[in-house]
Parts: C-alpha cells; sequence; structure tokens
C-alpha cells in the first residue's frame, strides 16, 4: 500500500533563491494492484513516482510504503519497492547480463556460490537465457529493458515503480514488456505516456502543473486527461 499524505516537493531553481514546487500537497492512499499516473512532459508524474522508493524526499507532508516512512526508513523502502527508468542505461551497471543479475541477488544475501544459478533461472524466465553472457551494450532496447526489470524482480519487491518503461521502445518491444507488467502479481506503480497501458490499470492519476487533477477509473481519467490536452486518444 502506498499513501501520501500532504507530501509535497520543492526544489531551489537555478542559483537564486527562487523554490519550485515540483509536486504540490498530494494526499492519497493506493492500495489498488496496478495503478497507472499519466500527465504531459514536466507535469510532475514522475516526480510523484521517485518519492514512492525515496529517490525524492517530501518537503513537506509524508509518504509511506507498507507503513514505513520513505524520509526515515529509506533502506526499509527500498527492499519492497523495485524502480525502473525510462532508460535502462540508467540502471544496467555490470559488463554482461549474468553479472547484473547476479548484483541484484546480493540484495536477497543469496550465498556467492550460488548467484550464478540463481541469476540463470532468472534470465531464463525472462527469455535471457542466451544472451546471458553477452555484453550488456550488444543488447537491443527491449532486451535492455527485460533485463533491468529482471534484475529488479530478482529482489522480490511488493511494489514495483516503473517511470515509462516502453517510452524508448519499439511496437514489438513494447508489447513484450507491457505483456510482462500486466502480468506481475505485485502492487505496479505505471508512469506511461501509453493510454491503452493507463486503461489497463484499476485506477489512474492524472498529473498537470504539478497537481493530481484527475484520479478515478481509468477510463473516466483517461477520457479526463485527453479532454486536458485538447485531443483525442
Amino acid at each position: 500500500m502506498i499513501e501520501l499524505e500532504g507530501a509535497t516537493v520543492t526544489a531551489y531553481a537555478g542559483a537564486g533563491d527562487q523554490v519550485v514546487t515540483l509536486l504540490e500537497p498530494t494526499t492519497c492512499t493506493l492500495t489498488e494492484r496496478r495503478v497507472a499516473v499519466v500527465g504531459a512532459n514536466g507535469s510532475g508524474k514522475s516526480t510523484l513516482a521517485r518519492l514512492v522508493n525515496g529517490l525524492a524526499l517530501p518537503s513537506a507532508g509524508v509518504v509511506r510504503v507498507d507503513g514505513l516512512d520513505t524520509a526515515h526508513e529509506g533502506a526499509a523502502v527500498r527492499r519492497r519497492v523495485g524502480f525502473t527508468f525510462t532508460d535502462p542505461d540508467a540502471q544496467l551497471v555490470m559488463p554482461t547480463p549474468l553479472e547484473d543479475v547476479a548484483l541484484s541477488l546480493r540484495r536477497l544475501d543469496v550465498p556467492a556460490h550460488e548467484r550464478e544459478h540463481r541469476a540463470r533461472e532468472v534470465l531464463a524466465r525472462f527469455g535471457l537465457g542466451d544472451r546471458a553472457d553477452v555484453p550488456v551494450h550488444a543488447l537491443s532496447g527491449g532486451q535492455k529493458q527485460l533485463l533491468a526489470l529482471a534484475g529488479v524482480l530478482a529482489t522480490e519487491p511488493s511494489v514495483l515503480v516503473c517511470d515509462e518503461p516502453t517510452t524508448l521502445l519499439d511496437l514489438r518491444w513494447r508489447r513484450v514488456v507491457d505483456e510482462l507488467l500486466d502480468g506481475l502479481d505485485l502492487q505496479l506503480l505505471l508512469v506511461t505516456h501509453d493510454l491503452d497501458a493507463a486503461r489497463r490499470a484499476d485506477r489512474v492519476l492524472v498529473v498537470d502543473g504539478g497537481r493530481v487533477v484527475a484520479d478515478d477509473l481509468p477510463d473516466v481519467a483517461v477520457d479526463a486527461y485527453v479532454a486536458l490536452m485538447g485531443g483525442t486518444s
């Protein structure tokens, strides 16, 4: 469960003392299995998502995940919350897929002599078994995103936050990642520009100008977002 109570994010702009608000005070409790967050670029939706695992901390208010305060119990929160970025290169740090997943398994205190076997099992589940030992830079964009997800899910989180995971992918790989995310048995917070994916959620938040301006059932909220943008879905 994700709880925001008056959660606000501010930052200093430039070299001066001007304070800008990235996210206005936001209060909501998210219990649904799949929650989508939509909004224009720069609307504040990624800021909201990053509050959930402590990548961003509230300037005021409180954010809790499964009852844990992200500001004061950050390590425990990060053990529960997995996070994937739009660009998987931002989180793939090891030379090969095998090494990257094995690094993730260290968080579970998997003994060193078992990590390679477990990592190969994880990669096989994600259709990357035959790519375990190739250089990460040789993978396609879609394979990199799968690897990023594999590494995060190997740590067995209870909540997964995905910040626009399909934005850089072609149609084929977008479908692969969408199907994977749709089948996960955990709470998913999905930041996306893909309105079809948003409509498959259980609940949708619309963020605009640093505010949650709609919070409703998927079709109602997505239609409100489309109207806000002055277009058609």
